[in-house]
């Protein structure tokens, strides 16, 4: 059986407990005559006698006394809802999903974009994959490309741009992905194009970059991300392939709920800005071809 409507259930705990219509309904705040129409209702979809009506009042039946120690549980993890519900301090959260790069790019610059008085606070969620959106897994995500349901709005931020970094040019090897990770663009075309000059693997971007500092190889990475990291210098010129637009992507229903348009304004204001280059300074600059 489907379980559609789990008010009855507690209507049901609360007549079993009682005994009584009477007492039951000055629980609830509905009537004998709701009453007793529900709890009808609900033998009629069980299929089972639930009370033994009599002199005595709702007295439950076997079934009944069964159902009661289930419903007593459900009452409970209702209480615990509600404690929950009742804990939640601040404003509201809004999840942010984005890929590895992103989603450090935007935690490390928090400060500039949002304060404790805010009214969103921000819940991150790092992922590579797009997360479900229509079915609220998360709020908003950070796409490399244009919405394409209808349910879905879209505004653009930007475009990511990507290139091969080392600690010198005299790096000649390769660092890639792990055989079951190579799902981004960037993974894709580092195995297509220098999959046989592959020196090391992981399955995890930041691990990637650290080999390349430590000297281990050449490794693609994304221009917002590389040009500020500490012993590495662009050894190529842009991917052209490997450039996408950018853009944040809520659904339709939700975009002025007033958390997640806070939200929505100072990610999307934010991610609009002009992205820090590193000193020159920091840092020897290559000439590429």
């Amino acid at each position: 059986m489907q379980i559609t409507d789990w008010t009855d259930y507690g209507l049901f705990a609360a007549v079993a407990r009682h005994g009584s219509l009477a007492r039951a309904a000055q629980e609830t705040g509905l009537s004998q005559a709701t009453l007793s129409r529900r709890m009808t209702s609900l033998e009629q979809r069980t299929g089972r006698r639930l009370f033994a009506h009599g002199s005595a009042g709702y007295t439950p039946t076997t079934d009944g006394r069964a159902l009661l120690d289930q419903a007593k549980k459900m009452e409970a993890a209702a209480r615990g809802i509600a404690h929950w519900s009742a804990a939640q301090t601040g404003a509201p959260r809004v999840r942010i999903s984005a890929g590895t790069w992103t989603t450090l790019y935007l935690t490390r610059h928090l400060a500039s974009y949002w304060t404790h008085g805010d009214r969103w606070t921000p819940e991150f969620v790092s992922c590579n994959e797009d997360m479900d959106i229509e079915r609220r897994e998360v709020d908003i995500g950070i796409r490399n490309r244009r919405p394409e349901h209808d349910w879905l709005a879209g505004r653009r931020t930007g475009k990511v741009e990507h290139a091969i970094y080392a600690v010198s040019e005299d790096v000649t090897g390769w660092i890639g992905p792990s055989d079951d990770t190579a799902t981004l663009p960037s993974e894709a075309w580092t195995v297509a194009h220098h999959g046989h000059d592959l020196v090391a693997v992981a399955n995890d971007p930041q691990v990637r970059m650290a080999m390349a500092q430590s000297g281990v190889g050449r490794v693609v990475l994304p221009t917002f991300a590389a040009d500020t990291a500490p012993g590495l210098v662009r050894v190529s010129d842009l991917i052209d392939a490997l450039t996408t637009e950018e853009w944040l992507v809520c659904h339709q229903d939700t975009r002025h709920d007033p958390a997640i348009r806070a939200a929505l304004d100072a990610v999307g204001g934010f991610l609009k800005r002009p992205r820090p280059l590193r000193d020159a300074a920091q840092s020897p600059t290559l000439t590429v071809g």
